[in-house]
């Protein structure tokens, strides 16, 4: 572990909705003509933006006292190389703490809500204001940090993802997935909409959605219960799987436990696709032989509290 006074800051930022719609339609008077011709109103994409560009200029402040430090946007955290000692700042809503988490190996990490009138802030415990204490003190190791569990896919081509919230694994487009699964001794081909692989973190999300969902077709009374953030284990949910003459539908949820994998052997020709935590851009293709094994990551996220 590096000293405080060499330590690197790195703070992640993304774009508002009205940087998309600038970098899209290139002029606020474009993006105006096009929200209205809509129906729609440019005012709250400004109060948004505006609100986020204060807080950004406000944590900004606080890392000018320090040497070391980088700003990088979103959409180059796949291609971004964080040191082994630096302290991460994510400001932005709770998906950006977990687009940055699946890229850092133990590093503090530190979720920072840019509009609290705006957002829940699950993952986001402090505000501008406070970082300039809180970062202080990570320096110098004396702020606890949440452990969160990550996923670990791993393709036979060696190639391999992380997941904080969880794992897709299907087609690429609206149409069915077609696959081989294996869990345990349990082993059968199906068809569906998809595979999904959800940690602890993520049950509060997608896997939530899938299971309220099935419950509510199934008329079941008990309440969906997620599971804690550092559970040593993750969940799959297959997604409307259908059965067959040529596949089966048994083995569509359930627990993968430390230690064991959940293996699925793509079964089409083209078009299959494994992305992590809605990152769609970042993907593994999952196409005709190729065998993805995916259980409980050998690292785990480090959200400072």
């Amino acid at each position: 572990m590096g000293t405080a006074a060499d330590r690197k800051v790195v703070l992640v930022t993304r774009k508002t909705r009205l940087e998309e719609l600038l970098a899209r339609y290139h002029s606020l008077a474009q993006a105006r003509f096009y929200l209205e011709h809509l129906g729609a109103d440019i005012t709250d994409y400004r109060r948004e933006h505006d609100t986020y560009l204060a807080a950004r200029e406000q944590v900004a402040a606080v890392l000018s006292r320090y040497l070391r430090r980088q700003v990088v946007d979103r959409q180059f955290l796949p291609n971004f190389l964080f040191g082994p000692d630096d302290i991460v700042v994510a400001l932005g809503q709770d998906g950006l703490v977990a687009n940055t988490m699946k890229y850092l190996n133990g590093q503090p990490l530190l979720g920072v809500n840019p509009d609290p009138a705006r957002y829940d802030g699950v993952l986001l415990p402090f505000q501008a204001g406070d970082l300039a204490r809180v970062l202080a003190e990570t320096m110098q190791d004396r702020r606890p940090a949440r452990p969160v569990t990550m996923a670990r896919a791993e393709l036979s081509d060696q190639q391999v993802l992380y997941a904080v919230n969880d794992f897709f694994i299907g087609p690429r487009s609206h149409t069915s997935a077609r696959y081989e699964v294996r869990l345990g001794t349990q082993c059968e081909v199906q068809s569906s909409s998809g595979v999904i692989v959800s940690t602890g973190l993520g049950s509060t999300a997608w896997l939530k959605s899938i299971v309220t969902g099935a419950r509510a077709i199934a008329q079941a009374d008990a309440p969906y219960q997620a599971l804690p953030w550092d559970t040593d284990r993750l969940v799959f949910a297959v997604r409307e799987p259908f059965p067959s003459r040529a596949t089966d539908a048994t083995l569509v949820y359930g627990d993968i436990p430390r230690g064991e994998r959940i293996v699925l052997r793509s079964l089409m020709p083209e078009s299959g696709v494994i992305f992590s935590d809605g990152i769609e851009a970042d993907f593994l293709q999952f196409n005709a032989g190729t065998e993805a094994r995916i259980g409980v990551a050998e690292r785990s996220g480090q959200l400072v509290q």
